[in-house]
């Protein structure tokens, strides 16, 4: 089980994250949107071939987790990343309302069938955080969940966010490097996407009334992320803060900090035994002289 790099939006272990002095924005000195871009394009030639060594080395897995705020750039952001990364190594699911079947199993059961093996890169739009976040602020909700009747619900975040810490240290002990980005948009910036999906009808397709709704329960999010970021950041399963308010900005950040993660893994392609070497120069003579 290995520690989080560091990197400068790195949320801290000692639960002092502190939300409204994150920031939303690229520091200062960023380059402009065409050299980001560029930069992407060469992050994603080096995620393909370091997802390649991944698949061969057979020994870990990835598991990306997304959490955002609506409009602050989830999909765009995995799908700009994993761009360049072959299909048939990468898994995304996204998780909304849990069906009849995931409410007569526990909160964590629906993402666990959904878990990456080995060699693989899973990725959760969403993911059992939903269950610490949406359902915090929207506490109703419990009553839908067939909870038996002795659940404490003054204590039952403490206690859920006790089992995702307990869960994803079982992931990390077995292999699966663990990846948590919440994408830091700010009020501002979502009001002016939320607009640009009302006024662009090409966009018009994403605008949902209910997230208009949501803004009205920011601050009530914002604790809830808050808490949640403090309580399972850990260097097994580290969350990284990323500043959303500029795309391109974000999208490369991710990129990088997930091949930083991969290098740090040391994969690489198997070796070969002896006998499977030379049972090659057998097939290779075969083939050379067949005709």
């Amino acid at each position: 089980m290995r520690d989080a790099l560091k990197h400068d939006y790195l949320v801290p272990f000692d639960d002092d994250f502190k939300i409204d002095r994150w920031p939303n924005e690229p520091p200062d000195g960023t380059p402009g949107k065409k050299k980001l871009k560029e930069e992407l394009a060469e992050v994603q030639e080096e995620l393909d071939d370091l997802q390649r060594r991944l698949y061969a080395h057979d020994r870990y897995s990835v598991l990306l987790v997304f959490q955002a705020m609506d409009a602050a750039g989830k999909d765009g952001t995995i799908r700009a990343v994993m761009s360049g990364i072959n299909p048939a190594g990468c898994q995304v699911f996204s998780f909304k309302k849990p069906s009849s079947e995931e409410l007569d199993h526990d909160f964590l059961w629906r993402t666990a069938r959904r878990l990456p093996e080995r060699g693989r890169i899973g990725i959760f739009n969403r993911s059992y955080y939903e269950e610490v976040l949406v359902v915090r602020v929207h506490p109703g909700i419990l009553d839908g969940q067939r909870l038996p009747a002795d659940v404490d619900r003054e204590k039952i975040w403490k206690h859920r966010m006790s089992s995702i810490r307990d869960h994803e240290k079982h992931l990390a002990r077995n292999g699966t490097l663990i990846l948590k980005f919440f994408l830091n948009v700010s009020r501002d910036e979502q009001k002016r996407r939320f607009l640009s999906r009302i006024d662009e009808p090409e966009k018009n397709w994403k605008f949902s009334v209910a997230d208009v709704k949501e803004r009205g329960y920011w601050k009530d999010y914002m604790k809830a992320y808050q808490e949640a970021l403090n309580e399972t950041s850990r260097p097994w399963a580290p969350w990284y803060a990323i500043p959303a308010d500029d795309k391109p900005f974000m999208r490369l950040t991710v990129a990088k900090i997930l091949r930083d993660n991969l290098i740090a893994l040391g994969l690489r392609y198997p070796n070969l035994a002896d006998e499977d070497k030379a049972r090659l120069q057998e097939m290779r003579d075969l083939l050379t002289n067949e005709d």
